[in-house]
């Protein structure tokens, strides 16, 4: 298990929970944070055992958005990681989840400030739960910059299109109960509880199916921009030969016999 001095890796179970680790920066970016997130998601998808992802921050803040000078690796120890960067110059696109998506469901806990690059990660999430004095948006046009992230795609996508535009032209700040209201999250719990609300809904979904649920989130992306005809050709693609599977007959079984299922992949 990986992680660096401003990422934490750790097991709860069958969850990875993946921690921006930079507390006195409200978890802005940096390249050690980028890395370490990128490489996250990667041991994600590859150990099966891992059926989902909370994606979370340290502190009293989710990501205040890109330092740029700890991302030019300077008074961070930064320096280190150069290399990667250097070897895959995409790897920031894709631990913010712009350039990769998890094969497993990713769930972000959401405390403090979400904004600017903040915000734009949690586009890239599935399942959205913040603390009630928690704080989104996207604040690039105040400043005279443009949210690169991935923001004028994703978002008007995700919820309204007059939720999104009033959003990423006013650079105003969101409450959490807003940004539910408006659909950018899905759960508004106490502060202080975002994490163990995440944790409990990955649990629910630890319980289910794992192929089935890989397969499910996959088609949900897969057919998001298809017409109907299309989408549903993809779905039976998708969907026919998880009924074939292990899983499959065990969660027949446990229905029968009305007990729990017991998922185990081969």
């Amino acid at each position: 298990m990986g992680g660096t001095e401003h990422l934490n890796i750790q097991r709860e179970g069958a969850t990875l929970v993946l921690t921006l680790n930079r507390p006195e920066a409200k978890n802005a970016l940096s390249l050690p944070m980028l890395v370490g997130l990128y490489d996250g998601w990667l041991e994600a998808d590859a150990d099966d055992s891992i059926r989902s992802v909370v994606f979370t921050g340290a502190g009293d803040s989710f990501c205040a958005g890109m330092d740029l000078k700890a991302l030019a690796g300077k008074g961070t120890g930064g320096e280190q990681y150069r290399d990667r960067l250097t070897a895959d110059p995409d790897l920031h696109w894709k631990a913010m989840l712009r350039h990769h998506r998890p094969r497993k469901p990713v769930i972000a806990a959401v405390e403090g400030y979400c904004v600017a690059g903040g915000t734009e990660m949690l586009q890239g999430t599935d399942i959205r739960v913040a603390g009630e004095s928690a704080t989104f948006g996207l604040f690039e046009v105040r400043r005279g910059l443009f949210p690169i992230g991935g923001s004028t795609v994703r978002l008007q996508r995700q919820i309204p299109r007059t939720h999104a535009l009033e959003m990423l032209l006013t650079g105003r700040p969101y409450t959490a109960r807003e940004a539910a209201d408006i659909g950018l999250i899905g759960h508004v719990v106490p502060d202080g509880t975002a994490l163990t609300k995440a944790l409990e809904i990955a649990e629910l979904i630890n319980a289910c199916g794992p192929l089935a649920v890989e397969a499910v989130k996959a088609s949900v992306y897969e057919t998001a921009e298809t017409t109907e005809t299309e989408g549903l050709a993809a779905e039976l693609k998708r969907g026919w030969p998880i009924f074939d599977t292990a899983d499959a007959k065990e969660g027949a079984r446990a229905f029968a016999e009305k007990r729990s299922p017991d998922y185990k992949r081969a």
